[in-house]
Order: C-alpha cells, then sequence, then structure tokens
C-alpha cells in the first residue's frame, strides 16, 4: 500500500480537506452561542441584583455557574471518548437551548423565579461540563499541527470578547424588550452553535475498550493517560494553584478601586474594560504569534508576568489609579497564555482516543479552584487588606512561575517533538473514522 501524501492533521490522521471551511463553520455557530450567553448570563445577574439586592444571592448564582462544571467535567470527558464527540456537542448545546426557551416562555407568563434562574444556570454549566472536552478533543483532528494552539486560544478570544460587548448587549435588550427577549435569543443562539455543529463533518475517535467498562474504570483510563507524563501533572497542579490564588481578584477590583484608590462605579467599570481588553489583546498576540516551541515555558514566563504585575498594583499610591489600569491591562495579557498552551500540551501528550477524558480531569481542577479560591481569597483579603492581599497573592504567582519550570519533567514537553500517542492495544478498539452527514 502507497503512503498517502495527504497533509495531516494535528492528530496524525488524514486532514479533511476543506478544513479551514469547518473549522469556520462550527465556531461561527459557537461565537453567535458565546454572545448571547454572556448576554443572558448578565441578564440573570441584573435581574437577581435588581429584584433580590442580595449578596448571597448573587453568590448562590456564581457557585451554580461554577460548581456543577467542575464536578462533571470528567464524566463529560468519559461521554466524548465513549461517543461520537459532535453529537455530544450538539445535544449540550441544544439542551442548553431548550430551557433558554423554556425559561423565557415562563417569564413572559409571568412565572419567572430565583428557583428557574438556577436551573437555567445549572444546566448551562453541565452543558459545558461535556460540551468543553468534546470540542477540545476534536479539534487535534480537523487542524494541522501548526495550527492547533491557535484553536485552542480561538475559543478564549471568542469568550473574551464577548464578555466586553454582551453584557452591554444583554442590559439593552433586558431594558427595552423585556427579560424574555434576552433567553429566546439565547435559544437562537443556541440554535446557530447547532447548526454550525451539524454542517461540519467533524472526524471521530471512540474508543471501543471504553465502551464496556464501568465510567469509574474510563476516569481511571483518563487519569493513568494523564498521569503517565509527570511534567503535564505537574503543570495542571501548578495552574491549579495559580488559578485558586488568582480567582479572589475579580471579586476584588472594585473594592481595591472603591478603598485604596477612591475611585466611584465608574472608575471600577475601567478597571474592568481595561482588563477585558487585555485579555483580548493576549489571545490575539497568541493567536498570530503561534506560542513557540517552548509552551511551557511560556505558561512560566506568563505566571512571572502576572504575579509580578499584581505585587505592583498593592504597592500603588492612592493617586496612581491610572497605574493600576495600566498594570490590569499587563495583567490580563500574560493571564491569556495560559489555557491554550496547557490544552495544546495535553493533546499532544495524550492518546487520542483518552484525550476527551484527560481534559475534562485537567477541567475539573481548574473548574474547582475558582470557588474554592474565591471563598479563602475573600477571607484573607478581609483580614490583611485589599492592598496587601495583591501583594500576597503577586508572591505566590511569581512562586509558581519559578518552581514549576524547574522540574525536568516539565522543561522535557518543550524539548519533545510534537506528537500524539497511541496505545497499541487501544489502537486495535478504537473506531476511527470520518463521520458522514448523519454522523
Amino acid at each position: 500500500m502507497t503512503a498517502s501524501t495527504a497533509p495531516l492533521s494535528a492528530a496524525g490522521r488524514e486532514l479533511p480537506k476543506r478544513w479551514l471551511a469547518i473549522i469556520a463553520t462550527i465556531w461561527g455557530g459557537q461565537a453567535a452561542s458565546m454572545i448571547t450567553s454572556y448576554a443572558a448570563g448578565y441578564a440573570v445577574v441584573w435581574y437577581i441584583t435588581e429584584t433580590t439586592g442580595s449578596a448571597i444571592m448573587l453568590a448562590a448564582a456564581a457557585i451554580c455557574a461554577y460548581l456543577p462544571q467542575g464536578l462533571l467535567s470528567p464524566f463529560g470527558g468519559v461521554i466524548a471518548d465513549k461517543h461520537n464527540r459532535k453529537t455530544v456537542m450538539i445535544v449540550a448545546d441544544l439542551g442548553v437551548g431548550l430551557v433558554s426557551l423554556g425559561l423565557g416562555v415562563a417569564i413572559l407568563l409571568g412565572q419567572v423565579s430565583f428557583a428557574l434562574l438556577m436551573i437555567l444556570v445549572v444546566v448551562r454549566s453541565i452543558g459545558q461540563a461535556f460540551h468543553g472536552p468534546a470540542m477540545m478533543a476534536a479539534m487535534p483532528l480537523l487542524v494541522p499541527e501548526k495550527h492547533l494552539l491557535r484553536i485552542n486560544t480561538l475559543d478564549q478570544l471568542l469568550m473574551s470578547v464577548a464578555s466586553i460587548g454582551a453584557p452591554a448587549f444583554g442590559i439593552f435588550l433586558y431594558t427595552t424588550l423585556g427579560f424574555h427577549t434576552v433567553m429566546f435569543l439565547d435559544f437562537f443562539g443556541a440554535l446557530a452553535a447547532v447548526a454550525g455543529l451539524a454542517l461540519a463533518k467533524i472526524p471521530t475517535v471512540i474508543d471501543k475498550a471504553a465502551e464496556n467498562q464501568h465510567v469509574l474504570a474510563n476516569l481511571h483510563d483518563g487519569w493513568k493517560a494523564l498521569s503517565s507524563n509527570r511534567g503535564l501533572v505537574i503543570l495542571i497542579v501548578g495552574i491549579t494553584i495559580g488559578m485558586m490564588a488568582f480567582a479572589p481578584l475579580g471579586a476584588i477590583f472594585p473594592l481595591m478601586t472603591f478603598d485604596h484608590f477612591g475611585g466611584d462605579g465608574y472608575a471600577a467599570s475601567l478597571v474592568e474594560a481595561a482588563f477585558g481588553i487585555g485579555m483580548v489583546c493576549g489571545s490575539i498576540v497568541l493567536m498570530a504569534w503561534g506560542g513557540g516551541k517552548r509552551l511551557a515555558l511560556l505558561i512560566g514566563v506568563a505566571a512571572l508576568i502576572v504575579g509580578a504585575t499584581t505585587m505592583a498594583c498593592g504597592f500603588l499610591a492612592p493617586s496612581m489609579f491610572w497605574a493600576f489600569v495600566a498594570l490590569c491591562a499587563v495583567m490580563a495579557i500574560a493571564c491569556a497564555w495560559f489555557n491554550g498552551p496547557l490544552i495544546t500540551l495535553i493533546q499532544r501528550n495524550v492518546p487520542e482516543e483518552k484525550t476527551g477524558r484527560a481534559l475534562g480531569l485537567a477541567m475539573a481542577a481548574m473548574g474547582l479552584a475558582s470557588p474554592v479560591g474565591i471563598a479563602i481569597g475573600g477571607v484573607a483579603a478581609e483580614a490583611m487588606g485589599v492592598a496587601a492581599f495583591f501583594v500576597a497573592d503577586g508572591l505566590v504567582c511569581i512562586a509558581l512561575g519559578l518552581t514549576v519550570y524547574l522540574f525536568k519533567s516539565v522543561r522535557a514537553l518543550d524539548h519533545d517533538e510534537p506528537h500524539v500517542l497511541r496505545d497499541s492495544a487501544a489502537e486495535a478498539n478504537a473506531e476511527i473514522g470520518t463521520v458522514s452527514e448523519e454522523g
């Protein structure tokens, strides 16, 4: 048999001929869904604020938004490896859309309640727990190796753009056309995502050996595939600790603005805008650059930049508000350099039929880090003062950036050639092929 000369995907499979059109179709739908989803999410937050004025209710909503995704992402990874990843993504997106539609109808009929809103928030979080691992596991099959990091960063770029403009869009619709309109729009955004996925031909890799295994055995196989590379585990642990340290900052940016710099609500919004713009710029830089060959080093450097800028914020005088805004923007640029490189390193170093489970476990660790960090950090900031907390937080990030890359196994990730491992046993059991129109 003559070896194929067709270009290869990052997974080492034959690249779909119209791969760029497939990517555009998928992500066009995802972009529409993200915008409407952020708009709906902010409308929910505003409704709770407007009707209850309760910080406890808002905190409960935040927990409902984070916790299900963190707890269920490993199981989402199992499903992604046992079933058609395209189908998993469609079901997840459609499920969220239908709940938004139902909530819109309930609001229109005057039946809205906090409990119904929390159902939407929880379902959205569950949907992401199943959608995320399937999407990330599918990407190496659709793009060449040199573009893998760019595609992994695209998700973050779109989320950053949506987070800047969508809240204002959601509030505009909320105040002019009503809460129900935002929910109906979210439903149509979900349909756009489903349409993009349905029209795209996505190659599939199903681990047949896992089909008859108990879910815990599936998770164990995913953990074995991930933990066999010590460098990956160290990176995930380091980033998880870093996220626990950094997560409270998002909640106390306004407090820093008010208490330390004497700013008002307008000043606080400037800080949030600067951070959002920084995330967008950081994602664009990473996509244009491609990240280079030393992605683990890039993660370490990003941690140092985040740590240095965070610590510097704590030393600013009360009259230096604009320096605070600038530092937050630089901080955000570096914050955009974590997820894409980490996802890419996992995709490169885990067998393709186990990628969903490995990514699900990583998502769970990082997803649970935020609520835990917010809880601990809030108490710490209250005890030591907000400026001092910025200094302490920055020192933690610097220490992580310096320490993680000292491990030989982490440095080895940068010296190995990009590759996709396959279990020889699993190779024979894996069902691998191009999905047809119905698949």
